[in-house]
């Protein structure tokens, strides 16, 4: 008999839409930054005005994702084209209680929190007589309570209109009843739960059955969030303020695994205004801080489940974006169809390696320059070159 197939493991279920346009929302109560943040994040120019539904329709831009490596390639290979990584932006209008119900415009603002991939929710952590809070005073730990139960019960109430049909079906049939059909009853029934006893349900733990479930229906409380506090120059600048561990403690009581990122809307405007880079780096020594842009793009990015792989040489470097997870192949569909349907191997060396030995050939006589087949998971940051069968017998190499 001949051996058996070694099993290649398989990467766990992910919940979220399947590909590589993935959007982040930037969501939160009224003036409480968004659109601030929004503007300086892409260097845009949407409204920011000082007062509620000021976002109607949603802002959509995109931004580069800041990378030493994709930096150090460029500037190695000095290409005739450079093609970074791009975090895609929504600008969602502000939500307030009662939105669940409709109120404030709030069933349009959460369908498009809903067609988005993850959340970058801002509250407020400052005082400011000139800007006006929707519920007359600052209290960040209530404004992301109001936020968390109004997403909450929106799906609430999704859930429970979807599981009404279901579960007549599901009695009617009994033991008959189809298999699929029977799992995504029995996960319904579970998110509901989840979601009446004031969970989210990225949360809980799914198998792969109901993930697969999950990923139908798309739950707005399915999604990452990752919290971004919006504090006053000086409270950033010092790293102080009053709400920051009462946060702190109301995201470990909800939303434990999430990440917390502390910045100032107000001091990268700022910057933002001011003409030249040099001009920004010397404002930020002046004051002794950084600025929370390239962490706050990075990890939002990773939010997202993507990551990318470099094709690199004097013609190109550009970033490709792919999901967590992907094969070879996958990825090299991402370049062109043809290169998927083809795949001969991908050529791979690490990044580190490429910088440490300063050009492929000294990779390649290294003995760091591998051949991988078509169970090979792009890992980020790989630089990859790829053969495949053009047609006719023709090898055909991309770089």
């Amino acid at each position: 008999m001949p051996p058996k197939k070694k099993e290649v493991d398989k990467p766990p279920p992910l919940i979220g839409r399947v590909g590589t346009s993935l959007k982040i929302g930037i969501v939160g109560l009224p003036n409480v930054g968004k659109s601030t943040f929004f503007n300086v994040l892409t260097k845009s120019q949407a409204t920011a005005e000082n007062f509620p539904f000021c976002t109607i329709d949603p802002n959509e831009s995109r931004v580069p994702v800041p990378d030493a490596r994709f930096d150090f390639l460029c500037e190695h290979h000095q290409p005739a084209s450079k093609v970074p990584a791009f975090l895609q932006v929504v600008d969602i209008a502000g939500l307030v209680e009662g939105a669940h119900e409709g109120k404030g415009l709030g069933n349009a603002f959460l369908s498009n929190i809903k067609a988005c991939d993850a959340m970058f929710h801002v509250t407020r952590a400052f005082d400011d007589d000139d800007i006006i809070h929707v519920d007359g005073e600052v209290n960040p730990v209530r404004d992301l309570q109001t936020i968390h139960d109004e997403l909450r019960l929106k799906d609430l109430d999704y859930v429970i209109k979807q599981l009404e049909p279901l579960e007549k079906t599901v009695a009617r049939e009994g033991k008959s009843a189809d298999k699929k059909k029977k799992i995504e009853y029995d996960c319904l029934v579970r998110v509901r739960d989840c979601l009446q006893s004031k969970k989210w349900v990225r949360n809980e733990t799914w198998n792969g059955a109901e993930i697969e479930v999950l990923n139908i229906h798309l739950f707005i409380t399915s999604k990452p969030v990752i919290y971004l506090v919006n504090l006053s120059i000086k409270d950033y600048v010092r790293k102080k303020n009053k709400w920051l561990v009462k946060i702190k403690e109301w995201i470990d009581a909800n939303d434990k695994a999430a990440l917390c990122i502390p910045f100032s809307g107000a001091l990268e405007l700022e910057l933002f205004d001011l003409q030249t880079e040099e001009e920004r780096q010397a404002k930020l020594k002046e004051l002794g801080t950084t600025s929370a842009l390239e962490k706050i793009i990075v990890n939002g990015y990773k939010a997202l489940n993507l990551i990318y792989f470099f094709t690199a040489g004097k013609d190109e470097v550009k970033a490709w974006t792919i999901q967590v997870g992907t094969k070879a192949p996958g990825a090299a569909g991402r370049i062109h169809t043809d290169f998927e349907k083809g795949f001969i191997m991908a050529e791979i060396y690490s990044y580190d390696d490429f910088k440490e030995l300063g050009s492929e050939a000294a990779v390649k006589n290294a003995g760091k320059y591998k051949q991988k087949g078509k169970d090979y998971v792009v890992e980020d940051g790989d630089i990859i070159f790829f053969k495949f069968n053009a047609g006719a017998g023709l090898t055909a190499k991309k770089k």
